[in-house]
């Protein structure tokens, strides 16, 4: 899998031998949504292709003021894929967002900071690269249904596979009675997971958009699923995260359902996470290797490890960047909120997959989730990784241990530190501790971030009411 096209030369001789009727050219925002503009082939040139195509940047959330709203798309034909979905002929190009005003890459172009941050580590003359491994869990339901209005809120979740259709009596179908239940659906087969046919289309579809796809299987929760793909380099990787999360919705959808890769939207049960591997390289060598070692794990592994670990509270704000991810960090649920590294042991926040060799060791981050923007979460995480390598930031453990078998107090007698508990808690952090993202991430940029993301997430979270605090408040 990988490139259809490697220039413009074969962008249009790709196009044409597929019969393209239209160019959807597409970019990221700085919370992870995808949006595109569609051209018809005809209207496409070279010369555009080259030189950047006019959008209007104000009406992107937290982009733009009016007064300044011309901004660019540079597309980046190496990315070409053709849509699986359209009725006509259609090819999608990433694109990355280019400031008309300061004639640079614009500072809040979420791919941008990526490309900026592994051009950063190849100046330290520590790496020329870096691979990443995300993988995102998803649920997949039958029907969500949700109100927010200042006299109710609520939302109502369904999937075929929950528990609490035992007793339906289903007026138009029979009840099988094969469910995984709450914490059940870790591996089983047909018919108690019932998606393994929309899983292989999802599987499909993914190796027709050139991602290479290694397995599928359902999740520990109810509607719960994974799709294993191949790694890549970090812009590749964040690249792939996009067009796996618009396969896996659109193949739901069109068999009639519904895709979420909300971090915790069932409560009492698991919820999706966004494990990434991550290993540095230089001259054809994993930095990250050291036979005899601790898990084949060298010290600059171990260092970046801490760099990650040391600023986690602020890494968080990216990672794990809305308020619903910290319901699925709290303990109970396979949560990787301890700030420890093991090998084997999934209930750290590290692991060190085990049986690595030189090609393969790298060290996989746990607590990320998918409601990051994938490519600001990678260059947070590989910013932090780096200070940690340059500052030889050392973290605790390894701990080999079942940390969920731990209390809280007993957590805070090892000295353990952990993730933050609330989205303010990690915005909060940001605001004391980014010294470690200026090389690349701008003062403008960090304070639009978290200006956008109190006003979006956190006060209208905190300023609403929920069922469960009439359950417990109102007769008071």
């Amino acid at each position: 899998m990988g490139k259809f096209v490697n220039n413009t030369e074969e962008f249009f001789t790709f196009c044409e031998e597929n019969d393209v009727q239209f160019v959807d050219f597409r970019f990221t925002d700085i919370k992870g949504t995808w949006h595109h503009v569609t051209y018809r082939m005809s209207a496409v040139n070279a010369g555009q292709l080259n030189n950047g195509l006019p959008f209007d940047g104000s009406s992107i959330d937290a982009w733009q003021p009016i007064n300044k709203s011309d901004m660019l798309l540079k597309p980046e034909v190496e990315t070409a894929f053709l849509d699986p979905f359209t009725a006509d002929p259609t090819i999608i190009v990433f694109c990355d967002v280019y400031d008309i005003y300061k004639n640079q890459a614009y500072e809040r172009c979420p791919r941008s900071i990526a490309k900026a941050t592994l051009a950063h580590a190849d100046s330290l003359g520590i790496a020329d690269t870096a691979y990443f491994g995300p993988e995102n869990e998803f649920f997949m339901f039958d029907s969500i249904t949700f109100v927010d209005n200042i006299n109710e809120a609520g939302y109502k979740i369904d999937t075929e596979e929950g528990e609490w259709n035992s007793n339906n009596p289903y007026p138009d179908m029979y009840n099988t009675g094969h469910r995984p239940g709450t914490k059940g659906g870790y591996f089983p087969v047909a018919p108690t997971d019932s998606a393994v046919d929309i899983r292989a289309e999802m599987m499909q579809v993914l190796e027709q958009v050139g991602l290479e796809v290694i397995l599928g299987h359902h999740e520990v929760a109810q509607g719960q699923h994974e799709i294993g793909i191949v790694f890549s380099d970090m812009i590749g990787a964040a690249d792939n995260v996009q067009k796996y999360k618009y396969v896996i919705k659109m193949i739901a959808h069109l068999n009639g359902k519904t895709a979420t890769f909300m971090p915790k939207p069932m409560f009492g049960d698991n919820g999706n996470g966004m494990h990434v591997h991550q290993s540095l390289w230089k001259d054809g060598k994993n930095l990250f290797y050291k036979q005899g070692n601790y898990a084949n794990v060298s010290e600059m592994g171990i260092n970046y490890i801490g760099g990650i670990f040391k600023h986690a509270r602020s890494v968080a704000a990216f990672t794990n960047p809305s308020t619903n991810s910290y319901k699925r960090l709290l303990p109970g649920f396979e949560a990787p909120s301890v700030l420890t590294y093991s090998s084997q042991n999934r209930s750290a926040s590290c692991r060190i997959p085990y049986g690595a060799g030189e090609m393969a060791t790298r060290v996989e981050m746990r607590f990320p989730d998918s409601s990051a923007c994938p490519y600001l979460a990678f260059a947070v995480m590989m910013m932090a990784g780096l200070d940690g390598i340059q500052n030889k930031e050392i973290p605790i453990g390894p701990m080999d241990e079942d940390l969920y078998e731990l209390s809280l107090d007993e957590i805070r007698e090892k000295g353990i530190p952990q993730m933050p508990h609330t989205l303010r808690g990690s915005l909060e952090a940001l605001f004391r501790d980014n010294d470690y993202l200026k090389p690349v991430f701008t003062d403008e940029f960090l304070e639009a971030y978290r200006h956008y993301r109190f006003e979006r997430d956190v006060w209208p979270d905190e300023g609403r009411p929920t069922a469960y605090e009439f359950k417990t408040t109102y007769q008071c």
